[in-house]
Parts: C-alpha cells; structure tokens; sequence
C-alpha cells in the first residue's frame, strides 16, 4: 500500500513515532504508521497548492486528522461506509487504510479535493477498498447501498440524514463524529430516526471533547 520509503522520508523520525504511540493507544497495530505517512505526506504536497485544509502543521495533521479519524474505528462495522463530505478524505482514507474489511466510497463535490482523493486512492493503492463519488452527497443515487455513512464535519444530524439519509439500508447506521455531547441535536433528529448510542472517543494527544453519535431508522 504505496512505497513507505518514497513518501514519508520528508516527515521528522519523531512524527512516527508519536503517530505509532497514538496507533497503539487505539489499539492499532504500530505498522500501519508507514500507509499512513504515506497519505500525510501526499496531503501536505497537495495542500501547499490547492489548500485542502486549513492545518498546515504535520504534528497537527497527525493529532486531528489520522488519530481523530480513526479514534471512531471499533464502532465501524465491516462492509460498504459512505464517507460524506470527505474534504481531503477524513475520516475515509485512514478508516479505509487500517480496514481492509471495509468498501470506502469517499464523497466529495469540490473537484480539486475529489483529484486529489482520486490521487490518494490511487498512490496509496486503495483500488480495492476506496473509491471516489465526485457530487453532492444528496445526488449519490445508491438508495440502501450502504451499511453505514459517516461524516466529520458536514452538517448537524439532521443535516447530515437529509441529504444523506437515503443511502443507508434500512437496518444502516450514521455514524457521525461531534464534538461535545450533542444533546440538542440529538433532540432535534427527524421523525423515523433515533440516536441509538453516543461513544466518547479518546483521541491521543487531544484534549478536547470526541463523541461518536449512532443514528438509526426508530423500530
């Protein structure tokens, strides 16, 4: 899963290591560093360009963009995951690279972001696991293709079920990642759909509040 010689030889001996600490922390094995680097690598070369995310700092990037996206890994059943809004591919790039059980349909409508997802999947050799929905993620016609979608920073719950709510299967869960609690909007889910759990997540080397909401169609 790309060259972890090529890629990564830029990024500071101490980044792996505090990435391969934070793998552990999470319970993922440490070898999963170099894939990973590979990514961060190709992003902070593309963002230099096409501004791809406002965190410019690799220390940074590892903290909130590798160890965030996959603090949510143990609640992240095998099979088909639409990542909506995936931005530069976060969370669905890291889940797709320590997840090999895992169909990744990244879904992203600002064309530089879906190149260099294109990119990504490509030089990361993700063929099998990942592929690229360039559109709006309420224009993704695949009604009850998808055993789960996530999203990081799209939309409230409700936002995130109106325009993506289409896709699940009718047994599907949304798996989106807050913040604090986020009691109010929990409360203000549409008819047809329950929060069915909230996880704190502890995300390594990250002081503020993660919480993992699951949302499911009410019985």
């Amino acid at each position: 899963m790309g060259d972890t010689s090529l890629m990564d030889t830029a990024l500071p001996p101490a980044l792996r290591t505090r990435l391969e600490d934070g793998l552990a922390a999470l319970g993922l094995d440490r070898t999963l560093a170099g894939p990973l680097l590979d990514y961060l690598s190709l992003l902070l070369r593309w963002n230099r360009t096409y501004n791809l995310t406002a965190i410019r700092d690799p220390e940074e990037m590892v903290t909130r963009h590798l160890l965030d996206s996959l603090a949510m890994h143990p609640f992240v059943r095998p099979g088909a995951l639409a990542d909506l809004g995936t931005g530069p591919g976060l969370p669905g790039i890291p889940l797709a690279i320590v997840r090999p059980d895992l169909q990744v349909t990244l879904v992203e409508s600002n064309g530089k972001k879906a190149r260099f997802l294109r990119e990504a999947v490509r030089q990361l050799g993700l063929g099998d696991r990942a592929r690229v929905a360039e559109s709006r993620a309420e224009a993704v016609a695949e009604p009850g293709a998808y055993a789960q979608i996530t999203a990081r920073a799209l939309d409230t719950l409700a936002g995130i079920l109106e325009v993506g709510g289409h896709l699940l299967a009718p047994q599907g869960r949304l798996l989106a990642m807050k913040g604090v609690h986020p009691a109010t909007e929990i409360a203000a889910l549409p008819a047809g759909w329950t929060a069915l759990a909230v996880h704190p997540l502890a995300v390594p080397g990250l002081a503020a509040e993660r919480h993992l909401v699951e949302v499911g169609r009410a019985a």
